[in-house]
């Protein structure tokens, strides 16, 4: 790489660093927002510059060129940031990034760059949160839905159990299916760790493709075992018994076990 471009990239770098302040701001507020989603946001941008290091010793044998086309990506890019930033819309300002990095990967390495470097960027999603209305929509109804399955699952265990909304009603107590409990969180967290599966795995693009999308279903499906578990321990033990280190444990558990069922799914396709 010529010196002067090495120049002109930490230049610009520095100048979006400096312009996306607001972005950045906004993002580490969502991110330390008590019952957050998106704690993880602060691993992001570090795994992604792992993945980075990861392509060096391919990197270093593309040849650079210079595409016009980062120009188009690049401003585009700015101008949403520019337009959110006056309107103070925090999701699609950070999600300008990902049309404002391609731009400069393409600008200063050429298409072959994007081409390896085209993962990582995109990954960078994760670290943006989604609108507070969407996430109050969507994990609105995924406890009510945990909440459907959790009562049929526990009715087929031999425990009479009714749902009330998201309240789960047995003989002798209750459980109630709160937001942080809808298992969005985990949802999201097990769809960036599907990708991260796929992406690493040697298997053909629609195999790939299974792994990411089997992330979904299986966590729903180890949050509904969870909502089980607690309600059948309430039922045995009492609810002040599913609280504390029982509840923060069990959602320890149903993570590890997401991971197994990632790792059995990608296991069965090779």
């Amino acid at each position: 790489m010529k010196k002067n471009d090495l120049i002109k990239i930490i230049l610009l770098g520095v100048l979006l660093v400096l312009a996306y302040v607001p972005a950045f701001v906004w993002m580490y507020v969502r991110w330390t927002a008590r019952d957050t989603y998106y704690s993880h946001g602060f691993l992001v941008p570090f795994i992604c510059a792992f993945l980075v290091w990861h392509k060096r010793k391919i990197l270093a044998k593309i040849p650079l060129t210079k595409d016009p086309l980062g120009w188009a990506l690049f401003g585009v890019g700015l101008f949403i940031h520019g337009l959110c930033t006056i309107w103070n819309v925090g999701f699609l300002s950070g999600f300008s990034l990902l049309l404002v990095l391609p731009g400069m990967v393409l600008l200063f390495g050429g298409r072959n760059w994007l081409r390896q470097l085209m993962f990582p960027i995109m990954f960078l999603a994760f670290m943006v949160p989604l609108p507070e209305v969407v996430i109050a929509n969507v994990s609105f109804r995924l406890k009510i839905f945990a909440a459907q399955l959790s009562t049929f699952l526990v009715n087929h265990l031999g425990v009479a159990a009714i749902r009330e909304g998201s309240l789960i009603k047995t003989r002798h107590a209750s459980l109630m299916v709160e937001d942080p409990c809808s298992g969005i969180r985990s949802l999201i967290a097990l769809i960036a760790l599907g990708a991260l599966m796929a992406y690493f795995s040697n298997l053909s693009r629609p195999k790939r493709a299974i792994i990411f999308v089997a992330s979904i279903p299986i966590a729903v499906a180890t949050n509904v075992f969870r909502i089980a578990s607690l309600t059948l321990i309430c039922e045995m033990y009492g609810e002040q018994y599913a609280t504390g280190i029982v509840h923060d444990t069990i959602g320890i558990l149903v993570f590890v076990l997401a991971f197994f069922g990632l790792s059995a799914v990608a296991n069965l396709l090779e």
